[in-house]
């Protein structure tokens, strides 16, 4: 195997053996196989949405098949493989659609049109065939991209929002990783316009979750327990998470949020159920301690899952493109998930062992905190806030984080930060204050709500009378982890934020040249020290 999209990746190059997310080389290989069967997909549908006969369908096959290989998302054989031999056949059915309408030329097709089912295993689909370094660090890097795009269209279509220009562009992404006439001025351009396309596609769900939940609202959470049996929900799907919570009203059984779920506590919709209890534990990489203390049942809907103890995979249960040999697979039917099986286990288990006990603040999406921006924008010409440090992203289990824990609490007092996704269980458990009755951690919601941030920082900036972002009192030290990070990062670059410092490591697929651009057009910067990057982001 060979693979580095993630930050964790081994020795910061690559993971050849095993992947550090327990991912084995097994299914890595089936994974690069996926994704070349998206490539041939894409290149007939293509035709096919240009001569109106492509179907909805193939989008949704295409957005799930991708949202799978992101990192900590499926580890099960059979799951990709399943999805490899659904995309050969949707292939082929799209190839033949187009031959019966005269719409295919069979001359001179190219290399990714002629895969078949027989063919696929004797072809080289890992990421090193392409010779070319910075072709093929900008190849993946837009891969990377459209995964994110992905897995946030994958959340806005469960809510029953689409949108075709969005898989247009992913086909366009995909077919343009197999074109060696491209130039890396032309895949740089596409680069960008993925970003562009990642502000489309979190505008999309941000318009799915409101429509369907309300606008978040600053919300104290609990994070002790009670005294009844629960049910821990994981990931990032909203759609699961309300399922869940109206079967087992009424049922004697509570229900937690765990990781990227805590911000469901803020919208209205959800607060509705007095068996939402609040949040149990912190970041997904800390599952296997927190599911262990659970006692209940716990749902995973999304990435990020880590390999499961074998004391509690009895009660583990997965949904959507998540899935583990050995966990309960729940597939929905007429677009409804039953989650019975869950329900009754969880009536026969001890109620979950208590962690901790408080509340913490989430809910200041952009609603809610440009509907108060006279207050903070009072606050900064008063010379009370000073700064406003995005440090949204994603946590990871290695010691290195330990520098975003150190970096807010060395924030002078007049710092606010702006966060969203798993980055702010590093610091939102601090007690870090408030200016003026404003908390110094506005914590927007999941990674997708990054794009909260955005319209945050544009709003304040503009009532602040700043033209240009760049010179406004705003900097960014952003965390990644995995391929939904990715898409954030390429969003704010597309947006012309400049100066972002990004850590704990650079991406390993960002070839040397490809970071000298990177570094020269937007200033991306790796984090160092926390009193060297302290001084140079609050200047």
């Amino acid at each position: 195997m060979f693979c580095y999209q993630c930050e964790e990746t081994m020795n910061g190059e690559g993971c050849t053996k095993n992947g550090m997310c327990g991912k084995k080389g097994e299914i890595a290989d089936l994974q690069d196989d996926l994704i070349y069967v998206l490539k041939s997909i894409a290149f007939y549908n293509q035709k096919a949405r240009e001569a109106g006969i492509s179907e909805k369908n193939t989008d949704e096959f295409m957005l799930d098949a991708l949202f799978s290989t992101i990192t900590n998302t499926d580890f099960r054989t059979s799951g990709i493989q399943d999805r490899i031999d659904r995309g050969l056949k949707l292939q082929s059915e799209i190839r033949q659609k187009l031959q019966d309408n005269n719409l295919l030329n069979e001359k001179d097709l190219p290399e990714i049109a002629t895969l078949t089912p027989e063919n696929l295993k004797d072809i080289n689909t890992c990421i090193l065939t392409t010779e070319d370094e910075d072709i093929r660090s900008l190849r993946e890097l837009l891969i990377y991209g459209i995964k994110g795009i992905a897995a946030y269209a994958h959340h806005a279509m469960m809510l029953g929002r689409y949108n075709k220009k969005i898989n247009k562009f992913i086909e366009e992404a995909l077919v343009a990783t197999t074109d060696d006439s491209l130039t890396d001025k032309k895949l740089i351009s596409l680069v960008l316009k993925c970003g562009e396309k990642g502000f489309d596609v979190m505008a999309e769900l941000d318009m799915a979750n409101t429509a369907t939940f309300g606008n978040p609202e600053p919300t104290l959470v609990n994070i002790g327990t009670s005294d009844k049996p629960g049910i821990l929900i994981s990931g990032h799907d909203l759609h699961d998470l309300k399922q869940l919570l109206d079967q087992t009203e009424g049922t004697g059984i509570d229900v937690y949020t765990h990781g990227e779920m805590l911000p469901a506590n803020s919208y209205p919709e959800f607060k509705k159920y007095g068996h939402l209890i609040g949040n149990y534990g912190g970041s997904w990489w800390r599952q296997q301690q927190e599911f262990e203390s659970f006692n209940g049942p716990i749902l995973l809907t999304t990435n990020c899952i880590v390999p499961p103890r074998n004391s509690y995979i009895d009660r583990l249960y997965t949904t959507g493109p998540v899935g583990y040999d050995g966990a309960t697979h729940i597939v929905a039917e007429d677009g409804k998930k039953d989650f019975s099986t869950i329900i009754e286990q969880a009536k026969t288990c001890e109620p979950p062992v208590q962690l901790e006990e408080g509340t913490i603040m989430t809910g200041f999406a952009y609603n809610s905190v440009l509907s108060n921006a006279d207050k903070i924008v009072n606050a900064v010409k008063a010379g009370k806030i000073k700064k406003f440090i995005v440090m949204a992203g994603c946590d990871g289990r290695h010691k290195e984080r330990q520098y975003y824990t150190d970096f807010a609490e060395a924030l002078p007092q007049d710092a606010v930060i702006l966060t969203a996704g798993c980055a702010k269980y590093r610091y939102n458990k601090l007690n870090l204050g408030e200016i003026d009755g404003i908390p110094r951690v506005l914590d927007a919601g999941q990674c997708n709500d990054s794009f909260s941030l955005i319209v945050i920082a544009q709003g304040l900036m503009s009532r602040l009378g700043f033209i240009d972002v760049n010179e406004a009192p705003i900097s960014y030290n952003i965390a990644w982890y995995e391929q939904k990070a990715v898409l954030v990062l390429l969003t704010l670059l597309r947006l012309e934020i400049r100066n972002i410092t990004l850590g704990p490591k650079l991406p390993a697929f960002i070839s040397p040249n490809i970071l000298k651009v990177l570094v020269e057009k937007f200033n991306i910067t790796p984090n160092s020290t926390v009193e060297a990057d302290m001084e140079r982001l609050l200047k």
